[in-house]
């Protein structure tokens, strides 16, 4: 277990989001499951710590406006208020680059003294209850503790001896290059993404999900939609995954997976726009329309009926999977009955499709502008309980090496 500090910036919707939501989202993939985190904010000039907590599972669940920061994020457990008091208090142990030494990325503090000083300074003023930040102004101005720009080169080279783990280690470059297209056997994105989901996205714990990756087994119910021009079809995903979460309110998630790749075929802007706008981003509105209240309730619940018999299928295929949605269901409900989690398991599942579904695409390239432009059409579309279905891109590029420079380290670098 580490001791981190988690600092929010002068951004106090971010701090409270943490605090109500159970949830901390890093920039980088340090922090670990079990790691004590000191949560803290900017007010006015002055860093202050009032929430600390440990990190509980790995999500994906990001409620905060600037969500494409964190791409590392975990749930809180055991969470624990105190009157705030300044984390420039480190200063007695860190010196006068105290922030670099603790707070940049979230870094492990590896100092015991520091460990400690926050341990006792965080019991000393314990409270019931958080602390209630009134912000009326937020100083633009950096504090010195995360002000790197105004260093000198002299300086820096003095703060890296201070503290070495400040420079990055470069691990080796690589050249960005094409996949040859989605479903290629030994080039494609679909392929290579499949064979190495739980690799690449960290966020979705193999223990807390269930991919089928079977693009035939989901068949949307076709019926025409009152003004949807993209709907009317029925439409198959390309994969489905469901990922639990026992501390949100809608525990499991509908993952909508589609697959898309521009590869080798289309190299100019003009084709991969044409592209995206006329059949990656309705292929997406026939996803979101079809558990949307657009569709009309029979087609809807007809769907969702023949879905969760194909899912309940797959997982009573494979006793491992049966054995780890069980766990899920006992852990909503630890009381129940042996007997009954078949039946429980069917209802979580049902809710989820009707409260708890979002659309995911995985592709080569997308720009942030055409992801937001994706987004807000998904979100106009609503499930039963009023709320917006979900969205989320990720981009996956294959690269190949062009020089390995030190195993040990954590970062590379790619040219495209």
């Amino acid at each position: 277990m580490n001791t981190r500090i988690l600092h929010c910036s002068n951004n106090l919707d971010n701090y409270n989001l943490c605090i109500v939501e159970k949830v901390a989202g890093f920039s980088n993939r340090g922090p670990e499951s079990g790691d004590l985190v000191y949560l803290s904010v900017k007010i006015g000039r002055k860093s202050l710590c009032g929430a600390r907590f440990s990190l509980d599972q790995v999500t994906d669940f990001k409620p905060w406006a600037d969500a494409e920061r964190y791409v590392n994020c975990y749930t809180a457990k055991n969470i624990e208020f105190c009157t705030p008091f300044e984390i420039s208090i480190l200063s007695e142990v860190g010196g006068k680059y105290w922030g670099m030494k603790y707070l940049q990325s979230s870094k492990p503090i590896k100092d015991k003294a520091a460990s400690e000083l926050l341990d006792k300074f965080f019991n000393q003023n314990k409270t019931e209850t958080a602390f209630h930040f009134v912000q009326d102004e937020i100083d633009e101005e950096t504090d010195n503790e995360d002000d790197s720009d105004s260093i000198t080169e002299k300086e820096l080279e003095n703060i890296i001896k201070e503290v070495p783990d400040l420079k990055i280690e470069i691990m080796g470059t690589f050249q960005t290059i094409h996949f040859v297209n989605e479903n290629n056997k030994t080039h494609g994105l679909e392929t290579l993404v499949n064979d190495c989901f739980y690799s690449l996205f960290p966020q979705f714990e193999e223990s807390r999900t269930v991919l089928i990756s079977d693009n035939r087994a989901f068949k949307t119910e076709s019926k025409r939609i009152d003004g949807i021009n993209a709907t009317g079809i029925s439409t198959i995903p390309d994969a489905l995954l469901l990922s639990f979460t026992k501390n949100l309110r809608n525990p499991i998630q509908i993952n909508l997976i589609e697959y898309e790749c521009y590869g080798e075929s289309k190299t100019k802007s003009s084709d991969k726009s044409n592209y995206l706008n006329t059949h990656i981003i309705p292929q997406l509105i026939r996803f979101a329309s079809a558990f949307s209240l657009t569709t009309d309730i029979t087609t809807r619940e007809a769907s969702i009926r023949k879905w969760i018999e194909k899912i309940l299928e797959f997982i009573n295929k494979n006793e491992k999977l049966e054995s780890r949605v069980t766990g899920w269901i006992k852990e909503i409900k630890p009381n129940v009955k042996e007997k009954s989690i078949d039946l429980e398991i069917q209802k979580s599942l049902e809710e989820a499709f009707k409260t708890n579904v979002r659309v995911l695409l995985i592709i080569d390239e997308l720009g942030s502008e055409q992801k937001d432009t994706i987004k807000n059409v998904i979100k106009s579309f609503k499930l039963s309980n009023n709320e917006s279905i979900l969205f989320d891109g990720y981009v996956v590029r294959l690269v190949q090496k062009i020089n390995l420079l030190n195993s040990k380290s954590e970062f590379a670098l790619t040219v495209q």
